[in-house]
């Protein structure tokens, strides 16, 4: 099995008072006849590492479908459904990203389809300690949406994540910035660089199974508007030694975001 520092989650209260991991990776403390493998090692049935992330590389390749209410690109009320796929490279502490998706929005006025913006990125984790990762990132977002709002431009994003292990959960925060270089539009549009944060609780209530939640909150890109508010839940399953799978449901809190999210991945690591 292998284990994944999770970017998008959530919060729970679900008791694990029969559960214990310490080291997170995904096998009861009282089955793990080693009890403390680094977080990014592969490990077997008894909790021992088998393959270190750390001394190789690896690759996984992501499908996913998305539904919401929204069209962030315009902030019109509208069904849209989004096709994902995103690809990973792992070498060490370090991982790479590239992804994108198409997508067809349909409200009472029009319906229109097209590529979203693609996103090219870059990350590296480092362990303080034993309970500590910290996730540094940054990236491009190219500008492969075409609309008449002159989303036209490269944007750049940086990123910081930090999860904290405690027992059998983790704690986690994110904050993300993006620099938005799109030209505005006289007395219409007007753009701005974004933040981004993230908060949340994870736990694996079985060996294969992590489930975890948040509160998500960013700025839009556009000048004036309302920031957009979630709660989220994620749930990660890791259906053998290649194939894994996700969801995630977030709840809008503000009305500039969706009202429900709904989105499901489907990846093969190898």
């Amino acid at each position: 099995m292998h284990r994944n520092i999770f970017t998008i989650l959530l919060v729970t209260t679900l008791s694990l008072s029969a559960y214990s991991d310490y080291d997170m990776d995904g096998v009861d403390d009282t089955l793990d006849k080693c009890p403390n493998t680094p977080f990014s090692d592969l490990v077997d049935v008894d909790g021992c590492s088998t393959i270190s992330v750390l001394n190789s590389h690896h690759f996984d390749i992501v499908f996913g479908v998305d539904n919401s209410q929204v069209n962030y690109a315009t902030l019109e009320k509208s069904d849209t459904f989004t096709q994902s796929l995103q690809f990973d490279y792992y070498y060490k502490r370090f991982s790479f990203q590239a992804s994108s998706s198409y997508y067809n929005s349909k409200n009472s006025a029009s319906t229109n389809s097209g590529l979203n913006d693609s996103f090219l990125g870059a990350y590296y984790s480092l362990k303080p300690n034993d309970k500590m990762i910290v996730r540094l990132g940054a990236g491009i977002i190219l500008p492969t949406y075409d609309d008449e709002l002159n989303n036209n431009n490269t944007d750049y994003t940086a990123s910081v994540n930090l999860s904290y292990l405690l027992e059998d959960m983790n704690l986690f925060v994110g904050y993300g910035y993006t620099i938005v270089t799109d030209d505005d539009i006289a007395n219409t549009v007007t753009y701005q660089n974004t933040n981004a944060f993230t908060a949340g609780l994870g736990f694996y209530p079985s060996k294969n199974l992590y489930l975890s939640g948040a509160y998500n909150s960013s700025d839009s890109i556009y000048e004036g508007v309302e920031k957009i508010n979630t709660a989220s839940v994620y749930v990660f399953y890791n259906i053998d030694e290649n194939w894994f799978t996700n969801l995630t449901y977030a709840y809008g809190l503000s009305d500039t975001a969706s009202d429900d999210t709904i989105a499901i991945r489907l990846g093969y690591y190898f």
